[in-house]
């Protein structure tokens, strides 16, 4: 069941069920009608149609003559996601590092210190979304709604795929830690070139992991179906 915030019910049910698409708790292809959501977030079915009507416009839901069906995010959909990153995301960072202040320097340790404390005890899922925190901080201080209104949502929408490089590889989660803390010190002494530079190699980094998982996902399935192959053919 929710519970009440400061914001709207429906806005509450909206990120509620967008986050389940996105963190891959509502698979691709998966039927997910009123009633069931209803029972589960326990809401009357008003928000609930109202959110499915903001995820059909956002194209993570859709249609279908059994019922609203989880399109979700696609390997092209990150792919580009990827590349907008590379192509603004450095520069909602350089602006930024024109224009933070002291409480943003500070909201950004702090959630530093909280990804090392959480990398201890092996959450993936709250390091991820502390990482989604911090990028959300630069995009808040860029100055700029059109490319915080372009970089949060489109950063939201592969969360699924980065907590999955950071599950895959133990080594990603120190490293993109690492890179965050190199980030704030660059931010914090306004270095507008040097923290372009830095914000750049971490989406490198981020994408390249992401892919390394894809083809890992893609090597496992493979190999599962010629598995059950053999096994038809032996019997």
């Amino acid at each position: 069941m929710i519970e009440y915030k400061s914001v709207s019910l429906a806005n509450q049910v909206f990120e509620r069920i967008e986050y389940n698409i996105l963190s891959g708790e509502y698979a691709i292809g998966e039927i997910i009608s009123e009633k069931r959501l209803a029972a589960e977030l326990g809401v009357s079915r008003t928000p609930i149609r109202e959110a499915l009507s903001r995820l059909l416009e956002e194209r993570l839901v859709a249609d279908s003559p059994s019922g609203t069906v989880v399109l979700g995010i696609t390997d092209k959909d990150v792919d580009d996601a990827y590349e907008v990153k590379r192509r603004i995301e450095v520069l909602a960072t350089r602006w930024a590092s024109q224009l933070i202040d002291g409480e943003g320097i500070r909201r950004l340790s702090d959630i530093i210190d909280q990804q090392e404390f959480y990398a201890q005890k092996n959450d993936t899922v709250k390091v991820r979304d502390l990482d989604t925190d911090f990028h959300d901080t630069i995009y808040e201080y860029c100055g700029s709604a059109v490319l915080q209104g372009i970089l949060s949502p489109l950063h939201h929408k592969i969360m699924k795929f980065r907590n999955a490089s950071l599950q895959s590889n133990e080594k990603r989660v120190p490293e993109s830690i690492a890179e965050h803390r190199a980030i704030l010190d660059a931010l914090a002494e306004h270095e507008d070139t040097k923290v372009e530079t830095l914000m750049l190699v971490h989406v490198e980094h981020a994408y390249k992991g992401v892919v390394r998982e894809r083809e890992s996902r893609k090597n496992r399935k493979t190999a599962a179906e010629n598995e059950n192959a053999a096994k038809k053919e032996e019997a």
